[in-house]
């Protein structure tokens, strides 16, 4: 094996594409950090293919972001988008186009890092057929989502197996938090090599404007006592319990209180229910005259809105790492946050933010309006997070880590790949159904 050829990696993201526009359609956290693993990668020397799912005839094939580093986007299934619960039976496909891409360029990829338990699934395929040695990031837990909804998708028992299965058999997870690797061990399996490796955050793009010259930008009042939410519309991201928490803020009937809730996609799309059921709300508790929603923030906006902000709020029922809180943290925005998963490991409390129960309402009150109420606090926890950010997460200390980590599997000795055959959900049995 060659030098070029070792120094190449896949990096596969099915159903999050890393070349779409952020919150855009199924656009979050794992296309930020797909996308910003392999540019950071790209940078420190590798040659990176980002693969995923085409979803649109009007989409190239192939969008280059820098000298070595591309998406790719494959076909399976008809070219169009398709819910994130509906892809699993085109994965075969997937798997066909990527081994007829590998077989066109004259090299097969040694390692290829899953994201997301979809691509897990192709991930342990290429194990089986070509021996690639497998990476996996899960981004999220079907052990942990499926306790916090109502209706559990048909998918699910799928999921779960899958999961336990690449969780046993890949050559390194990468769990993102002390947290959610814990959920791995107590909710999935015992079985598995666990590394913890962060999410990251673009150091230079958040944090390079101040509050007040943002707020001119943006046309807020300087003397706003302003809350921010950055996020797709979902039911298990909390904006109920954060409009509810502001509704009920000892800062209601001041003229200073304002609310943006920042994200979501196009009307029309599968968040437009949940955008609807948040205005619904926001007008029942006539809240509609502090509260804007201005839609999806661009990337060169979103910094702004950031610094802008007193407090941002992330009230996620869970999140395995939660991006937006590391991203206000960078722009010295205090976070108010779940005390769940990933948010633990990334926000401290009382040092750079406050955590309150999940869905509690009245705790995210009492949060918010500690820190609208104190001016002077909230600057020192918006530098601690500052500083908190610039030690611990950004992207190019989590690009060399990976690449530490990379380097470490490449240079093994492979084992039989036959020796490890999980029991699993074989491929036959997705062509079969």
């Amino acid at each position: 094996m060659n030098s070029r050829t070792e120094q190449r990696i896949a990096l596969i993201s099915v159903h999050g594409d890393p070349a779409v526009e952020i919150g855009k359609e199924e656009a979050g956290g794992q296309n930020v950090y797909v996308r910003q693993v392999g540019e950071a990668l790209a940078k420190l020397g590798w040659q990176v293919e980002m693969f995923t799912r085409k979803v649109s005839v009007e989409q190239q094939t192939i969008v280059q972001h820098s000298p070595n580093c591309r998406t790719i986007r494959l076909e399976a299934g008809a070219v169009e988008f398709v819910p994130r619960d509906n892809l699993f039976g085109y994965l075969p496909e997937f798997v066909d186009n990527f081994l007829k891409f590998q077989q066109e360029n004259g090299f097969v990829y040694p390692l290829v890092h899953t994201n997301y338990w979809l691509s897990s699934w192709v991930g342990m395929q290429l194990k089986e057929i070509q021996g690639s040695q497998q990476v996996h990031t899960y981004h999220s837990l079907g052990a942990v989502k499926y306790n916090t909804i109502d209706t559990i998708p048909l998918i699910a028992s799928t999921r779960l197996a899958v999961e336990k299965q690449v969780l046993e058999t890949a050559k390194r997870i990468v769990a993102t938090s002390p947290q959610e690797k814990e959920h791995m061990r107590s909710l999935v399996s015992t079985k598995g090599s666990i590394d913890i490796i962060p999410c990251g955050t673009d150091i230079t793009q958040f944090g390079c404007i101040d509050r007040q010259a943002a707020r001119a930008l943006l046309g807020i009042d300087p003397e706003a006592k302003l809350v921010l939410y950055v996020g797709r519309f979902d039911p298990r991201k909390g904006i109920e319990t954060l409009v509810r928490a502001v509704g009920e803020s000892q800062f209601r009937g001041s003229e200073k209180l304002q609310l943006i809730i920042g994200g979501g996609s196009r009307p029309g799309h599968s968040d437009g229910m949940e955008r609807d059921r948040i205005e619904n709300i926001v007008a029942e508790l006539g809240m509609n005259d502090f509260t804007t929603l201005p839609g999806r923030l661009s990337q060169e906006i979103l910094p702004y809105y950031y610094a802008a902000a007193d407090v941002c709020v992330v009230p996620s029922h869970y999140e395995p790492f939660g991006l937006v809180a590391i991203e206000a943290m960078a722009s010295k925005t205090p976070v108010v946050a779940s005390d769940v998963g990933g948010l633990q490991f990334t926000v401290v409390p009382e040092k750079t933010g406050l955590l309150a129960a999940p869905q509690d309402v009245a705790a995210f009150s009492c949060a918010i309006d500690r820190i609208l109420a104190n001016p002077q606090w909230r600057d020192e926890l918006g530098q601690a997070a500052r500083k908190r950010v610039e030690t611990k997460f950004s992207w190019e200390g989590v690009a060399s880590q990976l690449a530490q980590l990379y380097t470490k599997l490449l240079q093994e000795k492979p084992k039989d790949k036959n020796q490890e055959s999980p029991e699993g959900i074989p491929r036959e049995a997705i062509l079969a159904s």
